[in-house]
């Protein structure tokens, strides 16, 4: 009997041993497609990860898989998955101050987006996103944000009554609406039939995007606006982060700061050259006068409270 009990003992201390040595699964959720870059930052962010924590291990779900932009940000929220790529002004539901590094015209230069995001201005975020359980990884590098439509896009008067796509974001309406057009919020993976089918007269996104997810195919004029220098973030649930291991946070820390590195020399690199490429497809490469710019920033700078201070940080 005494026997019995210890062989019971003992094999019940194999399984919670087993358990406890069990990684964590966690999901990584993006809406951008297996083909564009950020979607290859975070496959090179998982497999290092995954290669070298001690409890973690990550799937990657790109293209909508969990579902589109506003199912992310209440999903990281809650827990249902738990790590996503994002822009911040997706978050601005909750966090108002999230949208205004999205801000047309806000930063100087990507080095400037850089030192604000990663640096000192991330802290003041994150003490933000604390409130709703979110904690910011990394700010990358998505692009600078170009006009692309149906029609030549000279100048503003070009642009009245027009139908313009944009994100799920407040701070992208006033930009569009600053521009005397109209915008038509709606998720990315639904654009491309929009545009095919009229509903839409434009869109905005960063050349790469525009490429990756072939809009020169229904949308053959890309105006050269220059609008925003586009961060995007990696979010993680809070207490996910918090219930990792300190080697674990560190591994973590490390692979999506390499990630990052990587993926915003691709986009720079892409940005050089891609404009002459999409001649190749018939694309028309227009560079606007700067009434676009002009009517912008007057209309967009009151709603930035924090505006002169990230000017600061350049």
């Amino acid at each position: 009997m005494k026997r019995l009990v210890v062989m019971v003992l003992v094999v019940l201390m194999s399984l919670s041993a087993c358990l406890c040595a069990q990684a964590a699964e966690l999901k990584w959720g993006s809406v951008h497609p297996e083909t564009q870059a950020v979607t290859q930052m975070m496959m090179r962010a998982i497999e290092e990860i995954n290669a070298n924590a001690e409890d973690v291990h990550i799937t990657g779900y790109p293209n909508g898989v969990l579902g589109g932009s506003s199912d992310l940000v209440e999903g990281v929220q809650e827990g249902f998955v738990e790590i996503i790529t994002e822009g911040p002004a997706q978050f601005s539901a909750w966090i108002p101050k999230a949208a205004q590094v999205e801000a047309p015209y806000l930063w100087q230069s990507v080095e400037h987006m850089h030192k604000a995001t990663n640096g000192g201005y991330k802290d003041t975020l994150n003490e933000l996103f604390e409130s709703i359980n979110v904690r910011i990884l990394g700010t990358f590098y998505y692009g600078t944000r170009q006009l692309t439509a149906n029609k030549p896009i000279n100048t503003l008067a070009d642009l009245e009554g027009m139908k313009i796509r944009v994100p799920q974001s407040d701070l992208y309406v006033k930009m569009i609406e600053s521009w005397g057009a109209s915008a038509t919020p709606m998720n990315i993976n639904e654009l491309y039939m929009a545009l095919q089918t009229g509903t839409v007269d434009g869109q905005e996104n960063p050349l790469t995007t525009y490429y990756s997810y072939k809009f020169y195919e229904v949308v053959k004029y890309v105006i050269l606006t220059d609008h925003i220098i586009c961060p995007n973030m990696i979010f993680i649930n809070g207490d996910v982060w918090n219930s990792m291991s300190e080697h674990d946070q560190q591994v973590v820390q490390a692979a999506v700061d390499s990630a990052i590195q990587w993926q915003d020399e691709q986009i720079l690199a892409s940005e050089e050259t891609l404009a002459e490429e999409l001649k190749e497809y018939g694309v028309e490469i227009i560079t606007p006068d700067n009434t676009i710019r002009e009517a912008t920033i007057p209309y967009i700078q009151p709603l930035i409270e924090d505006w002169d201070y990230i000017q600061s940080m350049a």
